[in-house]
């Protein structure tokens, strides 16, 4: 089981860990919502969980509760910049489909 960076998500994340002055890592997850059924979830954490998972890498401490990872174990996280726009892209080897604004997905 794991969760990577791309060294473009990596870079992304220390920048914002170092702005903003606190935080252990990125938290991710998934919740119910959107037209596919599940959207992904993103914000840094200030505490590890005694159920969390915990992935480092590229000097990132990647931080998934245990629901969550059955859905996105196996991800990579890319940081993007697409004309004007710039984000965070999953890319889940779990989802079977996404859905046309590539907010939700389902497995």
């Amino acid at each position: 089981m794991a969760i990577t960076l791309t060294d473009s998500a990596a870079n992304r994340v220390q920048a914002f860990l170092a702005n903003r002055g606190k935080g252990v890592g990125l938290r991710l997850g998934v919740k119910t919502s959107g037209c596919s059924g599940m959207a992904y979830v993103i914000e840094f954490a200030d505490i590890i969980n005694d159920d969390d998972s915990v992935f480092e890498d590229k000097d990132v401490k990647v931080i998934v509760d245990k629901k969550s990872l059955v859905y996105i174990d196996g991800t990579e996280l890319d940081f993007v910049k697409e004309g004007l726009n710039e984000g965070f892209k999953f890319n889940n080897p779990n989802a079977s489909n996404e859905c046309g604004c590539g907010e939700s997905f389902n497995v």
